[in-house]
């Protein structure tokens, strides 16, 4: 007979093996898991590499990812240097300089600003929206505003340089941008341009946060946004699984809703690398013969401190900065 003492006695001892076992397989767990690399921060093109530097230097003391990222990015933006980003940025067709950012941190908290003009940080105004207002995008007009009501400088964005260029545009009136404008400087026409720079850190307490900035097209519409300060589009981030952002013409990737997408791809499994690609195939599968043409590239973060990019066309950059090497240039793997 199954007695009462023995069912107690069997139960003991089958609890003691499930206990064993669940031991076994937490160290298994334990012993498979890589070592997570932290902090690290990885940009797009070949001046993320300043922007990283600073950026680490946040990081390397502790500091959160969210602070480190847009002190990384302001240094693009300042750069008068810098034609695709910030106060240098070439302007619309009507000679409008416009900029676009967003950013996104690890609570899920996010702020972007689009068609401002006069004002020559729009990462920092996209935080300000984020941590000051109950709204996630303000655009125009009203976002200039905002940044003047918040302490920010009115100032002419045009520069002599930028204006010479629109002026030269302004002869023909065409637009034939040129794919990965970072390898064509010094080339005839190098103003037409897609570019922007994308950011994804994880700081030393391995949380998450990103952010975009750019100018936009050169010479494009006025009012035109792209998906620069589109969150899911240029950037979105996940402090669950990891970040993703974008760079290249814009409308693409806000078909298809890019960086959200690689951040979900990742959830089911993908490598950074793969989601990438996989983000990238469907941009070329919906527009195979517009694809031919254009580059889109994506770049992601995961929460292991594992990163990959992947773009339609050769000559995609990315800069790494963690622990063992802080200006590292990675050139991403692509379709053609």
């Amino acid at each position: 007979m199954y007695n009462r003492r023995k069912f107690i006695k069997v139960s003991a001892a089958g609890a003691s093996v499930a206990a064993l076992s669940t031991q076994s397989i937490a160290k298994n767990l334990a012993d498979s898991t890589p070592v997570i690399n932290k902090p690290i921060v990885i940009s797009t093109w070949d001046f993320g590499i300043v922007a990283n530097r600073e950026a680490w230097k946040t990081l390397v003391k502790g500091g959160r990812a969210i602070d480190a990222i847009e002190a990384g990015l302001q240094i693009p933006e300042a750069d008068l240097n810098n034609h695709t980003v910030g106060r240098a940025g070439y302007p619309d067709r009507d000679g409008h300089v416009s900029l676009d950012s967003c950013i996104m941190d690890e609570f899920g908290n996010c702020g972007s600003v689009a068609a401002m003009e006069y004002i020559a940080h729009p990462v920092s105004v996209a935080r300000r929206v984020m941590e000051k207002t109950p709204h996630v995008m303000l655009v125009g007009e009203g976002a200039t505003q905002f940044a003047i009501e918040q302490g920010f400088k009115k100032e002419v964005l045009l520069t002599p340089e930028s204006e010479k260029a629109w002026k030269e545009w302004l002869v023909k009136h065409e637009y034939k941008p040129i794919m990965n404008i970072e390898n064509a400087k010094g080339l005839p026409g190098n103003q037409y341009n897609h570019d922007t720079i994308g950011m994804l850190a994880m700081d030393a307490h391995g949380n998450l946060s990103g952010a975009c900035t750019t100018s936009g097209m050169a010479f494009k519409m006025r009012g035109r946004v792209g998906d620069s300060p589109i969150i899911g589009a240029g950037l979105y981030v996940d402090n669950e699984v990891g970040g993703a952002t974008s760079t290249g013409v814009g409308e693409e990737v806000i078909r298809n809703v890019g960086s959200f997408l690689v951040v979900e791809l990742m959830r089911q499994g993908l490598s950074p690398e793969n989601a990438c690609k996989e983000a990238v195939h469907r941009i070329i599968k919906k527009k195979p013969d517009t694809a031919k043409d254009i580059q889109v590239g994506f770049l992601a973060l995961n929460k292991k401190g594992e990163y990959g990019a992947y773009a339609i066309q050769k000559g995609f950059s990315y800069g790494v900065c963690d622990g063992n090497k802080q200006d590292l240039l990675v050139k991403g793997k692509s379709f053609y």
